[in-house]
């Protein structure tokens, strides 16, 4: 299916900052770039920062820009998706022993996935399932369990503060979920995305387990569909996806993400 993006963010700078951005489409075998553009306005050149790559994936581009005064930053995109319907049921864990080397650290807590502190809880609610049926279970529990509300949580809220409180929004889910599965020894990381079906229109935060050798998409949130999504950037949590990143101060002005199948 062909999916096209159009995404707007306005922001006022009172002091020159760098910001890093987060928004273009990433190229995989699933997701064909046909076409697209991130401009900013005024001009004031976007540099590329190479993303790493491991085994030939990348794992999301980013471009610096240094933005002063009123600044306007635009990115339209058309993204064929050949992804099918995931199914998770039945696939398995490999041996932690036979994990490729770029998977191990998605086994460890990270800044917002203190895994740690939520595997007592999730080896005992969760004993007995494994692999994909396992990170199921942990899904619908999450999905049960969690009242979506926007403004519930901030930048500081970790996948604990989320599970205590029972309420947040998708990279909250995201968060509390990789959480789980870390602790439950699935490899699990965190995708920001560009979503159809998502309302209001906005951003994106899902998960990918590592089951069978390959890397399998989960919304827990259950808003988006996994073959419509498009991948924009993949890390540990929200502190490796977020879409800008501003080093200094800014006001926002204007936001919009529009995304449709066409």
């Amino acid at each position: 299916m062909r999916v096209k993006i159009d995404a707007l963010l306005a922001y006022h700078f009172a002091r020159r900052a760098d910001v890093l951005l987060s928004l273009e489409a990433i190229r995989t075998s699933d997701q064909q770039v046909v076409c697209d553009l991130l401009s900013a306005r005024p001009e004031s050149g976007l540099t590329l920062a190479e993303g790493p790559e491991t085994l030939g994936e990348t794992l999301g581009r980013r471009r610096w820009l240094e933005a002063e005064g009123d600044v306007t930053i635009s990115y339209s995109a058309l993204v064929d998706v050949s992804r099918g319907p995931v199914n998770l049921a039945g696939l398995r864990v490999p041996a932690r022993r036979d994990l490729p080397y770029d998977v191990i650290s998605y086994l460890m807590p990270s800044r917002y996935c203190d895994a740690e502190k939520l595997t007592s809880f999730a080896e005992e609610a969760f004993s007995g399932q494994e692999g994909g049926d396992l990170v199921l279970a942990m899904s619908d529990w999450i999905f049960s369990n969690f009242e979506y509300a926007p403004g519930a949580s901030n930048e500081t809220t970790t996948a604990t503060d989320t599970f205590l409180m029972r309420r947040g929004v998708c990279r909250d889910f995201a968060h509390t979920l990789i959480s789980f599965c870390r602790a439950m020894g699935v490899p699990a990381r965190m995708v920001s995305a560009y979503a159809p079906a998502i309302e209001p229109p906005d951003f994106h935060a899902v998960v990918e387990v590592w089951l069978d050798h390959a890397w399998h998409l989960i919304d827990p949130t259950r808003l988006s569909r996994e073959e419509e999504l498009v991948r924009i950037a993949i890390g540990r949590d929200a502190t490796d996806i977020s879409f800008m990143t501003i080093f200094g101060t800014a006001e926002l002005r204007d936001q919009r993400v529009a995304v449709s199948v066409v």
